[in-house]
């Protein structure tokens, strides 16, 4: 590939967040190859310009290749399979939310066949990828990282972290303290309610001060109005807060809040996996059975 050309590109997994961020690519003149196990989802892409690939034996043109996947143990099946077409040199560029560990053993895996890689998680939900400003964590070298640099921003702001499965270690904190502040929101939320305050009001209060956030603004809303619908999910969140778990045991640092957080989740996965994140409200109200906050009619995925 002549260097001062755009790479070529595929884009694996064409899911909620997967969608908005390779139209971004598209439009940004990239040349994007799209796989998706289910074809409808990456046929969505062709009216911008997408070329969809009905196998992964399909993508062995692309100089850089992008996962966007459920998890570990799906990237790493996707990427074997693909690999005995990859060009050498190429960079797979794993942007899915997975175990450091499982980052690190990919690398290894790929480096024997001179696939370069790098793990890249994002931050900002759907509404982030739509808008092109996800927050986006890297880990690996930093020629790689040179390399890829401008594919990664016409998705959101990329940052180098560190070496290989940095990212996911930093989208791990991250996560945490997206977890902590929903679990935290909740609560004061429903102290309000509970206290006689007019919560909706509250929110306005303190918004300005030192507890602003943009989950305050964003899923304190969701919350008053108890819009479930999904953005990022609670099943996700929850495999997000086991990665921590797990993440602080290898580095023998014990998390007392994160274990609390984990286990509000862990208890919305049977009755409400789909839903969005700020759903731990309803965690947090079953705890409190005599209070709930408003009085608007539960949306939720069906």
């Amino acid at each position: 590939m002549n260097h001062k050309e755009k790479p070529e590109i595929a884009f694996l997994g064409i899911g909620l967040m997967g969608l908005p961020m390779a139209r971004n690519l598209l439009k940004q003149g990239y040349s994007v190859h799209a796989w998706n196990r289910t074809k409808a989802k990456a046929e969505a892409l062709q009216e911008f310009g997408a070329i969809v690939a009905t196998t992964l034996e399909e993508i062995g043109k692309a100089d850089i290749i992008i996962t966007m996947l459920e998890a570990g143990p799906q990237v790493e099946a996707v990427i074997l399979t693909a690999l005995p077409t990859l060009k050498k040199g190429s960079l797979v560029i794993d942007m899915s939310s997975t175990k450091q560990s499982e980052a690190v053993e990919l690398s290894k895996k790929l480096q024997k066949h001179d696939i370069r890689f790098m793990d890249a998680p994002v931050s900002g939900g759907v509404i982030g990828a739509e808008a092109a400003s996800l927050a986006i964590m890297v880990g690996g070298d930093q020629s790689d990282f040179d390399r890829a640099k401008s594919v990664l921003n016409a998705m959101g702001r990329a940052t180098h972290v560190g070496s290989v499965g940095c990212g996911q270690l930093a989208k791990l904190c991250n996560q945490l303290i997206v977890g902590g502040t929903l679990n935290i929101v909740a609560e004061a939320l429903l102290l309000a309610q509970a206290g006689g305050a007019n919560p909706s009001a509250v929110r306005d209060a303190l918004r300005g001060g030192f507890a602003e956030s943009r989950i305050l603004e964003v899923h304190g809303q969701r919350m008053l109005d108890r819009n479930f619908m999904p953005g990022g999910q609670v099943k996700s969140q929850y495999k997000d807060m086991e990665n921590i778990l797990t993440a602080a045991a290898d580095s023998g640092v014990s998390l007392p809040l994160a274990q609390l957080i984990t286990k509000n989740y862990q208890s919305l996965i049977e009755s409400s996996p789909l839903a969005d994140q700020s759903a731990i409200l309803l965690a947090v109200e079953k705890i409190n059975q005599a209070t709930r906050l408003g009085s608007s009619e539960n949306k939720l995925p069906s």
